[in-house]
């Protein structure tokens, strides 16, 4: 059984910093798609940061592209979110999630890809 499970998150001010982890069990992160998504309250869920297929390849959303970084330590079987650079707009809950079949790079982008989703920490960021 595949588990995700995020953390991490917290309340800082703007301009701070927090690292979000995503610990995978059940599952190889390698060689697969996994990504960072994130719901504001009355909003859709966006993504904001992808890793693809390969291992290495990265991309962010163009609202937190210069500030938050996706990486993998697939000996751990761990996701990670570095946000540095906060801002009270990126307040929202974050969600760890991760395709169980090898997806071409082209696609990881779509969250329809995305098979497994962990349940989310909460991140707060004041003015």
């Amino acid at each position: 059984q595949v588990r995700l499970v995020e953390s991490g998150g917290g309340s800082v001010q703007s301009g701070g910093s927090l690292r979000l982890s995503c610990a995978a069990s059940g599952y190889t992160a390698s060689r697969r798609c996994m990504a960072w998504f994130r719901q504001a309250p009355g909003k859709e869920r966006e993504g904001v940061a992808y890793i693809y297929s390969g291992g290495s390849a990265t991309s962010v959303a163009d609202s937190v592209k210069g500030r938050f970084t996706i990486s993998r330590d697939n000996a751990a079987n761990t996701l990670y979110l570095q946000m540095d650079s906060l801002k009270p707009e990126d307040t929202a809950m974050y969600y760890c999630a991760a395709a169980a079949d090898f997806v071409y790079d082209y696609r990881c982008q779509s969250r329809a890809q995305y098979d497994y989703w962990g349940q989310g920490t909460q991140v707060t960021v004041s003015s």
